[in-house]
């Protein structure tokens, strides 16, 4: 990839990836909830979503599945600071727990957003499970309930997350890092960190 882009380090190997969504659907089936509704936020969590509901069933689990589009990004490689609904869930939510998956904690904007908004349409309990908690301070007070990996400060792509639409089919996730020479990264900084 360095002839048409950036090297990609790899953080998370599929195989580490595979093993953690295995303890979250267990940890998730161990709570015991009835008519659970699964929540993906797409774009960026419909890998690891696909994988986690799979893993839920060999764990006994049958959930119903919604998806809820939401978007700060854009083509940008930072949050625009404003959330907005893409598209809408068709499920009713009222009296049901939830559990809103997503791919990267890292503002709070989009959890708390999603978190939010069904429960002021009356679920009786939202969760929320992501596959990288990046420990950097939030923009709003938020903590998911689930998650796979702590993320170091990087700017990272693959397993569905993506910068300006490309690298989502990358079986893992990794960090984007450009080449030394006069383009610049030569000083050990990575310029598409957030």
């Amino acid at each position: 990839m360095t002839a048409q882009g950036p090297t990609i380090q790899v953080l998370f190997s599929s195989e580490a990836i595979a093993g953690r969504i295995e303890a979250l659907a267990k940890g998730v089936g161990q709570l015991g909830l009835q008519d659970i509704l699964i929540v993906p936020i797409l774009k960026g969590s419909f890998i690891f979503a696909a994988d986690l509901i799979r893993a839920m069933h060999r764990a006994g689990l049958t959930p119903e599945v919604d998806f809820l589009s939401l978007a700060s990004y854009g083509e940008a490689e930072r949050s625009s600071g404003t959330v907005r609904v893409v598209r809408d869930i068709e499920s009713d939510v009222r009296g049901r727990s939830v559990l809103i998956v997503d791919d990267i904690l890292e503002s709070g904007r989009t959890l708390a957003f999603a978190k939010d908004l069904l429960e002021q349409r009356g679920a009786t309990r939202v969760l929320t499970c992501v596959l990288l908690d990046k420990k950097v301070p939030r923009s709003v007070p938020f903590t998911a309930d689930f998650a796979a990996f702590e993320c170091p400060n990087e700017f990272v792509v693959g397993y569905g997350m993506d910068l300006a639409h490309r690298y989502r089919e990358l079986p893992f996730v990794g960090r984007l890092v450009r080449a030394e020479g006069p383009s610049g990264g030569h000083d050990g900084t990575n310029p598409f960190s957030r």
